[in-house]
């Protein structure tokens, strides 16, 4: 990432890798940054350490999602940007996929291939004419839509100001949620996770749902209810859901675990979080939270300013 971060920066600032500081040094660098360009905040800095930021005009995240961002420990008046937005193209290519191979029957065709079944009969559906909900409408939502409209779905979305210039069917507020729920055919998950979004899709919202639509979840585990998710799987099993985002991951809690089998179920595809993790990914992130950075010290406005409190406890 080395040679975008410095490229954006050229002329405007010159970077210092904290990793290259020796131990005297950190406090020093950290309490004389002009800005600070991390990925996890909390894992990269240690005990105490984000309270030398308080001359700091920026926190730059590599990451889009902030929900783990320790805010309590972050200096008050020291504004945090996400990168949101950055791994739009990837994810949106994730979500299709995702819809694509269980509106076909793909694993469960595959699974039924492997027992020796040949089954023509049972019908796949096509994305086609589909109503396609989009729940947050921010770069994925609309990299989503724009494929899913390519293939001739309907799309409605809806965000917390109920406007955008992004071609849309229909464009809505988050009070609009349960309408949508019942309307879809593929709903797709795609905001963050924040103090509001906290389990907003439980087992009232799930039952909302048509008994055969295609949940995709690519934001945050936490914005569903795990156990209804479950419940709803295993018992209709003409509902599907691919789920990108799992509520015990690596990071953060050491491990993946799923308090309920859901990959032992036919009409469930999981993926390790890695819907952003395609060739060059990660470097053109970079390169755009760098940006971010020179705008901020050329006295630019900031893209993507987060308002802590949605995420303060």
């Amino acid at each position: 990432m080395r040679a975008v971060i410095e490229a954006s920066l050229d002329g405007v600032a010159a970077p210092t890798y904290l990793t290259e500081a020796g131990e005297s040094e950190r406090a020093r660098t950290l309490a004389s940054a002009d800005a600070v360009l991390a990925w996890n905040l909390g894992a990269e800095l240690g005990p105490g350490e984000l309270a030398h930021l308080s001359s700091a005009g920026l926190i730059q995240l590599l990451s889009a999602g902030v929900d783990q961002v320790p805010f309590d420990q972050i200096p008050d008046g020291v504004p945090v940007a996400s990168n949101a937005g950055a791994y739009a193209e990837p994810m949106s290519e994730h979500v299709l996929a995702l819809a694509l191979a269980l509106a076909k029957r793909l694993p469960q065709n595959h699974a039924a291939l492997a027992r020796g079944v040949f089954d023509q009969q049972t019908r796949t559906r096509s994305i086609h004419g589909s109503f396609v909900g989009i729940v947050g409408f921010g770069g994925i939502g609309q990299a989503s839509a724009r494929l899913f409209r390519a293939l001739g779905a309907h799309v409605h979305a809806i965000n917390r100001s109920g406007r955008t210039d992004a071609a849309v069917d229909q464009i809505g507020t988050m009070e609009d949620l349960d309408v949508l729920l019942g309307a879809a055919d593929i709903l797709v998950v795609s905001l963050p996770l924040t103090r509001a979004t906290d389990g907003l899709i439980g087992r009232r919202e799930l039952s909302l749902m048509k008994p055969d639509a295609i949940l995709i979840n690519v934001a945050r585990a936490g914005i569903i209810d795990e156990d209804a998710l479950y419940e709803r799987l295993e018992h209709n099993p003409s509902f599907s859901a691919g789920i990108d985002a799992w509520w015990q991951e690596p990071r953060g809690q050491g491990t993946f675990a799923t308090r309920q089998p859901f990959l032992n179920l036919p009409n469930v595809i999981g993926s390790p979080h890695n819907s952003a993790m395609v060739a060059g990914s990660l470097t053109r992130a970079a390169a755009r939270a760098a940006d971010n950075v020179a705008r901020h010290l050329r006295g630019e406005p900031v893209r993507n300013l987060v308002d802590r409190s949605e995420y303060a406890a």
